[in-house]
């Protein structure tokens, strides 16, 4: 009489059919080959193929890993499409200020790896100097609402809303917003550059 194969589990194989899932979509989210991130979570190439194919099981230390190379905590690899859906009330985002008149949120609540992205309130003449960052970092500014002034490393680029400049974020720059009755908005996105590249 033939031996009969144990049932699959259920169970482990919608875990390892949503962690492939989550797995692409977070990796292209992040614009990574399987080669950028094996290489940023120092695990082999097969591994990423592995579990992208559905096929891999993991240990905890590979998991985790991979969840601190996207950015992201351990469930969000392992839950379902629907439970990766969060949605933010305004007061759970947190706001600081900074500077003179200006206050910071971040445009995305969830820790993007690489870069960072603000979303920034001037009061009427608010002014904040930036933070230089490693030589090979990208900073990306877009006035949304008023006029912003940009310093960087001694030049002023005066910006109206729709605006955008870029620039080394490894050069001294602040902001300012001149105008002494309106507000002003802008984003920043900064792409950082990595240590020892």
């Amino acid at each position: 009489m033939p031996l009969m194969s144990e049932p699959a589990d259920p169970a482990a194989a919608s875990t390892a059919s949503h962690l492939a899932r989550n797995l692409v979509s977070l990796r292209h989210t992040r614009a990574l080959t399987q080669d950028g991130l094996a290489r940023d979570a120092a695990v082999p190439r097969s591994t990423i193929a592995n579990l992208e194919s559905g096929e891999g099981n993991p240990s905890l230390s590979v998991l985790v890993k991979v969840a601190h190379a996207l950015g992201v905590p351990i469930d969000e690899l392992l839950a379902s499409p629907r439970a990766m859906v969060r949605r933010w009330d305004a007061v759970e985002v947190p706001t600081q200020s900074k500077g003179r008149g200006v206050t910071i949120r971040p445009l995305v609540p969830e820790p993007v790896p690489d870069s960072m992205m603000e979303v920034m309130d001037f009061a009427p003449g608010a002014v904040m100097g930036g933070t230089p960052h490693l030589p090979g970092t990208r900073e990306f500014f877009s006035c949304l609402a008023g006029r912003v002034r940009v310093l960087v490393a001694g030049e002023v680029y005066p910006l109206e809303t729709g605006d955008v400049l870029a620039f080394p974020g490894n050069l001294p720059h602040s902001y300012q917003n001149a105008d002494g009755v309106a507000a002003a908005r802008g984003v920043s996105v900064v792409i950082l550059a990595k240590a020892g590249v």
